[in-house]
């Protein structure tokens, strides 16, 4: 059993693998080097970077889910 912000996180990861997809792209047609390539290289890592923190949840989520499920004392369950 999933939460409902597992909705919500699966949306966001796949909005960001959508921009950085297009910052990608928009960094092949541009000079390297170049100031624009530079700002696309580093939005390309912030959204890697913001990647790695909506994976991390989403387990986190899953995680939370499982023990939610099982009957484990409620002072472990909290952790």
């Amino acid at each position: 059993m999933r939460k409902p912000n597992s909705d919500v996180t699966n949306k966001a990861i796949d909005r960001i693998l959508e921009l950085s997809a297009a910052a990608q792209i928009q960094r092949r047609g541009t000079v390297k080097n170049s100031a624009k390539f530079h700002n696309l290289t580093g939005a390309i890592a912030a959204y890697g970077k913001l990647l790695g923190i909506l994976a991390a949840l989403q387990h986190l989520e899953e995680f939370h889910a499982i023990i939610g499920q099982q009957n484990v004392p409620g002072c472990i369950a909290r952790i």
